[in-house]
Order: structure tokens, then C-alpha cells, then sequence
């Protein structure tokens, strides 16, 4: 039986004890597996993140994990002009003693992390001078040279172009494959899911959960009632690939508000 790395029994969250971020979940996730967790806006996915790795502790039900968190925010902004290769040596924080400085296996690893991410050419560049991408990417740098067993990611590929964002899917999949590494990570597109997710977790309006595999969970049925959308998903037999797109409602919308304007007035 797999190993149990993130084990969430009957958990919710509430900031101000009347309305719940989610409430009653239930979840269990094993050593090297990749959970993509999906949902509209303002439905506790971020808050999950932080549960699990103890900024926010549950209102109610428990949050066990078996090991150190790594965590990547969707933003982070440093106090002080940082080079990035001293925000990635801040994931090294476990590994040296109080009031020590990282050595040079620390800073190996450190450059390491910048080289799988693509990004070894930023380490001497102020961290404020960054992109919102490329801060997003260095951030993945330094969860990554914490070397974790267990590493959240909220909405990594959000403010990434497409070459990055296939470049973070791919590390995701790699870290998980080959590292035995656990992966926990939000995103609002589908396909990113179904691009390296094991399981996925959707999260709906309350209590109202679905989880299982991607074969399980990612139907248009299911996303369709997630998101209030019509969904299609589209199958590239040759590629062995499925895709989802959602049918634009805004046309509809406007033709409809347009004609009531027109209603009853002359052309």
C-alpha cells in the first residue's frame, strides 16, 4: 500500500466563524502522486494550501502530513532588494543551523534548482526586478531546493507564458515520476490537469466535492456543473491527448441584451 503523505480528515476552514472557505473534505494523498485541485473563484483552494502546510490551521477535522511542506504562493514580495539566488537559498532554511550560513552544497543545490527551472542565468539579478513569471519561477526554484518531500503549488502556471507553462507542467510530472515527490497544486485550466494530474479534486459551491481520477472527475458533465459553463472535451486519438474547451456564454448574453433594447422599437 502506498505510503499516506497528506492525510485530511473531515477539514474545514472559516476565518471568521460564519461562512466556511470548505468544510467536511476528506482527502488522502501518497507518496509521488500529483493532485490537481480545481474550483471557481472563492472556493478555499488557496485556503486548502495553506492548511496543509500549517498557515492556517482548521476550523474544524484535522490536517496530518508526513514530512516538511514546501510552499509556493502565488505571490510573494521580499522585504529587501534579494538577488534570487538568495530567495532560492531561503528553501535551505531547514538544512542549516540557527545563525549558520549556507555552504557550498546548499548553494550547489541552490543553482541546481535555478538550472532546472531554465532560470540560472537570474541568479545574480534582484528578485524586484523580476516579471511576475519569472518571480513565479524562482519561487518553484527555492521549494525545490528545500528538497521536501511534499510540495504545495498554488496556481504555478498562472502568470506564465506557454513555454513556461509547459516547462512547469513537465517539472511537476518529472519531481513526481522520477523524484517520488508529492505534489498538491491549484490551477483554474483543466487541461493542466489532465496534462500531468494522477487525481483531481474539485471543489464546488459548500461541502459539494468530487474526487477520483482524471477519468473519473474531469468529464464535461462534471466541469460544466463546476464552473456554469458549457463544456466540450475534445480527443486526439493520433496524440493519445484530450483537450477541454468551454463554449463562450458572453455572445449569447450580449445578442440577448441587445434584442431587448431593440424590442418593440422600430429598425
Amino acid at each position: 500500500m502506498a505510503e499516506a503523505m497528506i492525510t485530511i480528515n473531515r477539514a474545514g476552514h472559516s476565518y471568521d466563524g460564519r461562512r466556511w472557505q470548505y468544510r467536511a473534505l476528506d482527502l488522502t494523498v501518497t507518496r509521488g502522486e500529483v493532485v490537481a485541485v480545481l474550483g471557481p473563484n472563492g472556493r478555499g483552494k488557496s485556503t486548502l494550501l495553506r492548511s496543509i502546510v500549517g498557515l492556517n490551521r482548521p476550523s474544524a477535522g484535522s490536517i496530518a502530513t508526513s514530512g516538511p511542506v514546501g510552499f509556493v504562493p502565488q505571490d510573494f514580495s521580499a522585504p529587501f532588494s534579494y538577488s534570487v539566488l538568495d530567495i532560492v537559498l531561503m528553501g535551505r532554511a531547514r538544512h542549516i543551523h540557527a545563525l549558520g550560513v549556507p555552504g557550498k552544497r546548499d548553494i550547489a543545490i541552490a543553482r541546481k534548482a535555478l538550472a532546472t527551472l531554465g532560470i540560472e542565468d537570474f541568479a545574480e539579478r534582484g528578485f524586484d526586478t523580476l516579471s511576475g513569471g519569472e518571480r513565479q519561477l524562482a519561487l518553484i526554484a527555492r521549494a525545490l531546493a528545500s528538497e521536501c518531500p511534499i510540495l504545495l503549488l498554488d496556481e504555478p502556471a498562472s502568470a506564465l507564458d506557454l513555454k513556461n507553462q509547459d516547462l512547469v507542467l513537465g517539472f511537476i510530472r518529472q519531481i513526481a515520476g522520477i523524484g517520488g515527490l508529492t505534489v498538491v497544486f491549484t490551477t483554474h485550466q483543466p487541461n493542466h490537469a489532465l496534462a500531468v494530474a494522477d487525481r483531481a479534486l474539485l471543489m464546488g459551491e459548500g461541502d459539494s466535492y468530487r474526487i477520483g481520477t482524471l477519468a473519473e472527475v474531469m468529464t464535461e458533465a462534471n466541469l460544466a456543473a463546476l464552473y456554469h459553463l458549457p463544456v466540450r472535451m475534445i480527443s486526439y486519438a493520433e496524440d493519445d491527448v484530450e483537450l477541454i474547451t468551454f463554449a463562450p456564454t458572453f455572445r449569447s448574453q450580449f445578442e440577448r441584451a441587445r434584442a431587448e433594447r431593440h424590442d418593440g422599437q422600430e429598425p
